[in-house]
């Protein structure tokens, strides 16, 4: 699948209402075979920096997952595959912090970096104009799209 296809699969599943870290996983599920189920349960709990916790942005939580079945370390002993999902989740992060800043919840929000309510925020004009998620969304795709080649 095209780098473009698997943007526009990320920023619509999240304009349609998932969470960042949701949009990123199900952008890629069906290329690395994962159904869309099992993709959106074991995401569910990382949008909004990690249950609105405000840490470690969605997006490159998505980003950390998807990097799990394509550089994985399920071996205990396997002391190089560790060491490669480790070099992968380091170089897509860094380039995360590069193009965005940070990768930090909070920080891409401009806020303060301490649990907010459990309570999701309404999705309107306003969420999606004041926020860079959209963005963070898409830039993670990309980063991921780039892995994948």
């Amino acid at each position: 699948m095209m780098k473009e296809d698997l943007v526009r699969k990320g920023i619509g599943f999240f304009e349609n209402g998932y969470s960042c870290s949701q949009a990123v996983v199900l952008a890629f599920s069906e290329q690395l075979g994962i159904d869309t189920s099992s993709a959106l349960k074991f995401s569910s709990s990382f949008g909004g920096g990690m249950g609105r916790l405000r840490e470690v942005c969605g997006a490159v939580t998505g980003m950390f997952m998807v990097l799990g079945w394509i550089y994985p370390y399920d071996n205990v002993t396997d002391k190089e595959a560790k060491k490669r999902n480790y070099e992968a989740v380091q170089r897509v992060a860094s380039e995360f912090k590069e193009r965005m800043g940070s990768y930090i919840c909070a920080d891409l929000l401009a806020i303060k970096r301490e649990p907010q309510s459990p309570v999701p925020s309404s999705r309107d004009h306003a969420y999606y104009n004041l926020r860079p998620c959209t963005r963070c969304v898409a830039v993670a795709c990309e980063i991921l799209a780039n892995e994948l080649r």
